[in-house]
């Protein structure tokens, strides 16, 4: 299957050379893709593919390379998308064959430009592509048209990350990634960018895949990425490969895959059909399903042990980063009729398995339930137990990151707190939800589906979207987010482990530095200690 059309060998001939951007016709060995040149200045590259259709024996595979095309494509439309856990099996949005990226680079860039480059990883708890098809030329535009940008799509839920142990390689997903990583190095020059200058930058399970990459194999720099930008790094529950086991027997039971070849059994099986049965089931012990339960796995490969080890041990690639997230990074997660402490603490015990009943309890009394006067309203519990969730799973985690940085040595880490209200977002009652500032980042017009009203041209918060993207332009030119900030914007000081400071983002787009509150660095402590208990 193609995601792109050929182009005749007439307008082939209109591009006399393969080496520069200027010209949309760009080599990369094993094909040559056709970019569209905007109004712009910008060039976009659409559905170039990184690696071979994951499709019958590449099924639950580590990716391969992509196979040679004679004839140049047309790369003027986004691939399809990976399927999801819990998907409709009849959408036709998304495909298995989904192992594609895209390249935005300013028109008039050559193969000796060495603009510094951007590669975002998108999110969706590494059981969906919650944010495909991002359009790059609004932070392009940014940077005066002198970075180059670099999107893609990555395999998620059993496709990205189930294995038995045995006959399959774990933590494909990741192998995705990495593999566009490298196709990084191998062809970004072609299209103006640096392969010496590469920033990766991610949200929620996107800025996850960050650290991972970061502790990837013991911490072993490949010289992939030199620095990292990530919205809300998500610390979830990491199986061992046996403790995943059950996710393997349970799927290929559920397929009628029982017996001595389970695996070509559920190679066999089309997409439609898996799709059926691709749900979430409860962890061994659990009650109800975890919001997300396909996740990387400690493999002794890519995963070498858990992730919190591996930054407190200093395993980890030391590079310049942000970490940050915002202020209310649960409310979308928890559920909103939760009723009681008993169905707040269940919630939590559902995506965290190993807590025990005594670490629920001191959940309990740090996070007291703001509407306790008002039980038993229905849902008067939500808040607290999106308290907990938002800063256990996300807020929490990007604090011990950056502390870790900075006592190995980084000097160049930053904290953010993005809290820029949105009046719908409040009235709904989400405060300032998980990745908001995703929509400011990239512009409320290159996103998928719409932003918030308010950060479009003469909203309230539409001066927010200049004010951010000054700081992760100047990041990714300089690895400081400060040198080419724009707005009167505030200096960003680095993080420090006793102040803990770090840059508050304020409706408007106002800015200013703070340190972390006694209440939220005590949380943070106790959290931090019982992290690998949680097995995170």
């Amino acid at each position: 299957m193609k995601a792109n059309s050929t182009l005749p060998a007439l307008v082939i001939a209109s591009f006399p050379s393969l080496g520069l951007c200027v010209n949309p016709l760009v080599n990369v060995t094993y094909s040559q893709y056709i970019g569209q040149p905007l109004a712009s200045g910008i060039t976009q590259w659409l559905g170039i593919r990184y690696a071979a259709p994951p499709l019958g024996n590449l099924r639950f595979a580590p990716p391969q390379d992509p196979p040679f095309e004679a004839t140049p494509q047309a790369a003027n439309k986004n691939g399809k998308f990976c399927l999801k856990t819990n998907g409709d099996p009849n959408t036709k949005a998304t495909s298995e064959d989904c192992l594609f990226l895209d390249v935005y680079a300013p028109s008039n860039a050559t193969a000796r430009s060495k603009l510094p480059v951007f590669v975002f990883i998108q999110g969706g708890g590494f059981n969906s592509n919650s944010d495909p098809n991002i359009n790059g030329s609004g932070l392009i535009a940014a940077s005066n048209n002198s970075v180059v940008f670099v999107t893609f799509n990555y395999r998620v839920g059993p496709y990205g990350f189930l294995t038995d142990g045995e006959n399959t390689t774990a933590n494909n997903g990741l192998r995705d990634q990495r593999k566009v990583l490298e196709w990084v190095q191998k062809y970004i020059a072609r299209f103006g960018g640096d392969p010496d200058h590469v920033v990766i930058g991610g949200a929620s399970a996107g800025a996850a895949s960050i650290s991972l990459h970061m502790v990837a194999n013991g911490g072993k720099d490949r010289g992939l990425f030199h620095a990292a930008a990530a919205e809300s790094v998500a610390f979830p529950t990491v199986l061992t490969v046996n403790e995943s086991r059950y996710q393997y027997d349970n799927l290929a039971t559920r397929m009628g895959c029982v017996g001595n070849d389970t695996l070509s059994c559920l190679r066999s099986k089309t997409s439609r059909q898996l799709q059926k049965k691709n749900t979430n089931i409860p962890y061994p012990g659990s009650s109800k399903p975890p919001l997300y339960m396909w996740n990387p796995v400690i493999d002794d490969d890519f995963l070498m042990e858990l992730p919190h080890t591996s930054f407190r041990d200093g395993n980890f690639i030391k590079v310049p980063a942000i970490f940050g997230d915002d202020t209310n990074g649960g409310t979308i997660f928890a559920p909103c009729k939760t009723s009681t402490k008993g169905e707040s603490n269940q919630f939590i015990k559902d995506q965290f398995p190993y807590i025990t009943a005594k670490q629920l309890e001191k959940l309990n009394e740090l996070y007291p339930n703001p509407a306790q006067d008002l039980c038993p309203q229905s849902g008067c519990w939500w808040r607290q137990a999106s308290n907990v969730y938002g800063e256990m799973r996300y807020m929490c985690p990007g604090f011990f990151i950056n502390t870790e940085l900075v006592r190995n040595g980084v000097n160049a880490s930053y904290s953010y707190r993005w809290n820029v209200e949105d009046a719908k977002q409040m009235a709904d009652g989400l405060g300032v939800p998980h990745t908001a500032e995703v929509d400011a980042l990239f512009g409320p017009y290159n996103v998928r589906g719409p932003a918030p009203g308010s950060y479009y041209p003469n909203g309230t918060n539409a001066h927010a979207v200049p004010v951010i993207q000054g700081y992760w332009v100047s990041f990714i030119k300089t690895f400081n987010p400060n040198e080419y900030r724009c707005c009167g914007s505030a200096e960003w000081k680095p993080w420090t482990e006793k102040l803990g400071q770090r840059l508050r983002f304020d409706t408007g787009g106002e800015t200013s530095m703070e340190s972390l509150d006694a209440g939220l660095k005590g949380r943070c402590e106790y959290l931090d200690s019982i992290a690998v208990d949680l097995h995170q």
